[in-house]
C-alpha cells in the first residue's frame, strides 16, 4: 500500500496579527507549523501503515522553510518527503495549489502507484476546504470528505468503507481504491515521536522539487497567473467595548430571567421581534 498525505506548513493562528494600516496579515515573527487538520490525516495513513505495511509519502508546495514540516511528519513514523518549492507558485490560491499538488502526487504515482492520498479537511489560514476535492477532482480519484473513521479497507476487492459526518447524521460510504480522503478533527490521537525517530527526520534528505521537476510546464496554472481569487483586504474583528452582564438566578425565577433577557434583546435589536413573528406567521 503506498499512501501520499499532503500537508501545508502555515502560521500558528493563536499568535497571528494583522497591519492596522495595510490590513494585511503579519507573518513576521509568527512561529510556523504543521496545519493542525493534516496531522489527523498523517495518523489516519500511518495506521493504516501499521496493519497493512507499505509506504507513507508526505507532499507539500511551500517556501524552503516548510522542509521543517515535513521533518516533523518523517519523525512521526512517515517514509519518505516531497517538497514542491519554486517561486513560481508564489501567491497561489486554492486552485493553483491544487494542480500544484495533483502534479506532485502524479510524479510521485510514476515511482509507486499511489493508493490513498490523504489531506486535512481544511487549513487554519485559509478554511476553504477546497484544495482536498480540488486534487481529488484533477486526478479522477474517489472522493470522500469530513471522514471521520475507516471502517474497512480490503486491499483484494481494492475497496475502503469510511464513516462520513454529515449535516443529517452518520453516512457509511464505500467507494473503489484510489480515493481521496479528508479526515475530520478530533479522528484519532495522533502518536508521540520516538528520539530516534526524531534523530532520522533531522538528518533525513527532503526532495525538493521545482516546477520542471514536478511535472508542470503552463506556469499560466501555478501561482498568481493560475490564482482566479483576489484577496482585496484582511482585517480583525473589532473588539467589543461591553462586558458580560452577570445574572441573579437566586432572586428571580428562570421564566423572568429569560423574559427579562428577551426584553433587553429587543431592545437592542429593535426589528428583530418584528422578524421573527413574520417568519413564525409564515
Amino acid at each position: 500500500m503506498h499512501i501520499v498525505v499532503c500537508i501545508k506548513q502555515v502560521p500558528d493562528s493563536a499568535q497571528i496579527r494583522v497591519h492596522p494600516v495595510t490590513n494585511t496579515i503579519m507573518r513576521q515573527g509568527v512561529p510556523a507549523i504543521v496545519n493542525p487538520y493534516d496531522l489527523f490525516s498523517l495518523e489516519e495513513a500511518l495506521r493504516l501503515k501499521d496493519r497493512f505495511g507499505g509506504k507513507v509519502t508526505m507532499l507539500c508546495m511551500g517556501p524552503p522553510q516548510a522542509e521543517d514540516a515535513l521533518r516533523k511528519c518523517i519523525s512521526f513514523g512517515a517514509d519518505d518527503a516531497v517538497l514542491v518549492t519554486d517561486r513560481a507558485f508564489a501567491g497561489a490560491d486554492t486552485l493553483a495549489t491544487s494542480y500544484a499538488l495533483a502534479a506532485g502526487v502524479q510524479q510521485i504515482a510514476k515511482e509507486q502507484a499511489v493508493d490513498i492520498v490523504f489531506t486535512g479537511k481544511q487549513t487554519i489560514d485559509g478554511d476553504t476546504a477546497q484544495v482536498g476535492p480540488g486534487i481529488a477532482k484533477r486526478l479522477g480519484l474517489q472522493l470522500l470528505t469530513y471522514v471521520s473513521r475507516i471502517v474497512e479497507t480490503d486491499l483484494d476487492a481494492r475497496t475502503i468503507t469510511v464513516e462520513r459526518r454529515a449535516e443529517g447524521g452518520v453516512q457509511v460510504l464505500r467507494t473503489a481504491l484510489p480515493c481521496l480522503i479528508t479526515m475530520l478533527e478530533n479522528t484519532n490521537e495522533l502518536r508521540f515521536a520516538t528520539l530516534p525517530a526524531m534523530i532520522h527526520a533531522a538528518g533525513y534528505p527532503v526532495r525538493k522539487w521545482n516546477r520542471e521537476q514536478a511535472g508542470i510546464e503552463d506556469v499560466s496554472k501555478i501561482g498568481l497567473k493560475g490564482s482566479p481569487t483576489v484577496v482585496s483586504k484582511v482585517f480583525g474583528p473589532t473588539p467589543r467595548s461591553e462586558k458580560a452582564e452577570l445574572l441573579d438566578l437566586d432572586a428571580s425565577s428562570l421564566r423572568d430571567v429569560s423574559m427579562n433577557l428577551l426584553q433587553k434583546i429587543f431592545t437592542r435589536h429593535p426589528t428583530l421581534e418584528a422578524d421573527l413573528l413574520m417568519k413564525e406567521g409564515s
